[in-house]
């Protein structure tokens, strides 16, 4: 445990301090206007800790920290290190990773709509994140069916391309840039009425736009009139569906919480030009314990940490720690003031009342939703326990998975499910080492050896041992298995062979198989059990062979090592998203230049 007598060598400056434990893992990551004073308040009596920090503290091996000029500055710095690090006992918006954006790239040009999962600070405009991928998807559509973008991946920095426009330009849904159609500043200028739509700003645009339409009339170019219409009458009807929540007609958020029994939603009303636009329920982590005013906190540097867009004032339900701090940090990232209001009555007061109100139903929704799970799951785990004849219930579940494709690239994977669910955490996945060919069945005696042969040694990774330990195959698979239990003095553990075919189960030592009810849970559990070995098997096998392609289609590339065919790989995720990107997108993945990025163009073209 860490030595508190250190903390006299804490300077009394602002900045981030870092926990971490014995294995060296970081724990929690915090700021402090003083950095002294702010890590001697954990090592008080545990009687006055939240139960949360008294369980964190004794697990505390060392302490590091960074000095900043500034609040702001390790205010900044603490939302990039727990965004990156992800600690244990921080309080975690689910992996933003896991959120997508809406991405412009306003460097390029004819720039498209993409959807990412990363923000990049390479100068083009990102919207979201969106939580709800479906509200996401019917924003692209809307911008699709009104602005005939382009949605193909071409390389347009010189243009016009000798091969001819695609469907969309027949359709009107392109303006086929790729032929020299239409001029870069009339694109641009589309490109800058979809940014106000994304933004928000409905009605600015509808009335440039109106104000466009009556120019080009009064020019008499009545066709680019009648196209000008068309885009305000379809804006004209995603503005009906708004509702008017604000009179002051000013871009807010809004933010509120509700707290079920291990879990927190927070819901965030985006108010643009006094309309409600769009609304996010987000889920948070870690929370157990934990104040209402520090998941809030905690969850307003995450969010704004995030997001690109920043509105002029932010309503929150209930009052948040560093808020002069936070406002200070946001006005850097907008340019401009940025106001955050905790109302206490009026039509604010309500407009929070009403966004806690759908967080509250959001999260009932969840709940009801994962109690109906956790009952089926405790179901398929009882009924398991029954048709297998187990002494208890599997509580935790291992199964294995071989693949490869004509005995190369040979890997196993292992996936774990826990009280039925998926516990990704203890995912593993092996390169077969020692078996030469397609032979499925020495491979998984292999990897079975190698599992619980670490269990034995002590790996903290493979401690926990199975319930239930799941093979995918029948009896070759199961024997091969078995017999590397055996030689490991662990045969006790139980083992299922589960065959394609039928679905039929094999048990050692017994010669007919176990047929599940067709309807059952316990059928259900295990197929899904199964399904999922299979496609974390197959997605490790995919990406190394994907790699072993990568670097023989690359090898005779001047210029493109294995760092760059690894950088390329990671970029475009695969051979054809490398063959499809343009010189501009190469030439912005890690390591890579012009020079070498027009290289791999030119070598698929």
């Amino acid at each position: 445990m860490f030595n508190p007598e250190k903390i006299a060598e804490f300077p009394e400056k602002p900045g981030v301090y870092i926990m971490k434990d014995k294995r060296g893992r970081i724990i929690y990551i915090g700021k402090a206007v003083s950095l002294k004073n702010r890590v001697r308040s954990y090592f008080q009596s545990p009687k006055n800790l939240p139960v949360k920090v008294a369980s964190m503290v004794p697990k505390i091996e060392n302490i590091e920290y960074i000095v900043t000029d500034s609040e702001v500055e390790a205010l900044i710095l603490e939302c990039n290190l727990i965004k990156f690090n992800r600690p244990k006992y921080n309080i975690l918006l689910r992996d933003d990773k896991q959120y997508p954006y809406i991405k412009i790239a306003t460097s390029q040009p004819f720039p498209r709509l993409e959807v990412v999962r990363r923000v990049k600070k390479d100068g083009a405009r990102y919207f979201g994140p969106y939580a709800d991928v479906g509200a996401m998807r019917e924003a692209i559509d809307v911008i699709n069916k009104v602005f005939p973008i382009r949605s193909c991946k071409k390389d347009l920095s010189q243009v016009p391309l000798k091969e001819r426009p695609c469907l969309n330009y027949y359709i009107k849904r392109c303006l086929a840039p790729c032929q020299g159609s239409v001029e870069q500043e009339e694109y641009d200028e589309m490109i800058k009425n979809i940014i106000m739509f994304l933004e928000g700003k409905q009605e600015t645009l509808i009335k440039q736009l109106r104000e466009k339409m009556e120019e080009e009339a009064a020019k008499l170019d009545f066709e680019k009139a009648a196209i000008l219409r068309d885009q305000i009458s379809a804006l004209q009807k995603v503005l009906e569906e708004q509702k008017i929540v604000s009179t002051d007609m000013t871009d807010q958020d809004i933010i509120a919480m509700a707290r079920g029994i291990d879990t927190v939603c927070i819901q965030v009303f985006f108010v643009r030009e006094g309309k409600l636009v769009e609304r996010e329920p987000f889920i948070l982590s870690n929370t157990k314990g934990a104040e209402r005013k520090e998941v809030l906190t905690a969850f307003v540097k995450q969010f704004y940490n995030n997001t690109n867009f920043i509105p002029k004032e932010i309503i929150i339900e209930e009052e948040i720690e560093d808020k002069t701090t936070i406002q200070e940090w946001l006005y850097g990232k907008k340019g401009s003031k940025v106001y955050i209001s905790i109302p206490k009555r009026g039509e604010k007061k309500k407009l929070a009342e009403m966004v806690a109100e759908n967080a509250r139903i959001y999260l009932e929704q969840i709940e009801n939703k994962d109690e109906r799970e956790k009952l089926k799951n405790m179901q398929a785990l009882e009924e398991l326990q029954k048709y297998l004849g187990l002494k208890d219930i599997p509580h935790r579940i291992e199964a294995f998975d071989i693949s490869n494709t004509q005995g190369t690239e040979s890997v196993a994977s292992m996936v774990v499910f826990e009280e039925g669910q998926p516990k990704k955490e203890d995912y593993r996945k092996f390169k077969i080492k020692t078996v030469e060919g397609p032979n499925d069945f020495e491979s998984m005696r292999e990897v079975i050896f190698r599992r619980f042969k670490r269990a034995i040694l002590g790996d903290e990774k493979f401690n926990n041992l199975p319930d239930l330990l799941l093979i995918d195959g029948g009896k070759g698979q199961l024997r091969y298995a078995r017999e590397a239990l055996r030689e490991l003095g662990l045969e006790s553990i139980f083992t299922i062979g589960l065959a394609k075919e039928f679905e039929h189960i094999f048990v050692e030592g017994k010669e007919e198989p176990i047929v599940l009810p067709e309807d059952s849970e316990a059928l259900y559990l295990v197929q899904r059990v199964r399904d999922e070995a299979h496609r974390f098997a197959i997605t490790f096998h995919r990406s190394l062979r994907s790699k072993r392609n990568l670097k023989s289609a690359l090898d005779d590339i001047p210029g493109i090592g294995k760092a760059r065919r690894l950088a390329l790989l990671k970029t475009f995720g695969s051979l054809e998203g490398i063959r499809q990107a343009s010189v501009e997108e190469l030439a912005g993945a890690p390591g890579m230049n012009k020079k070498a990025a027009q290289a791999v163009y030119d070598h698929f073209h």
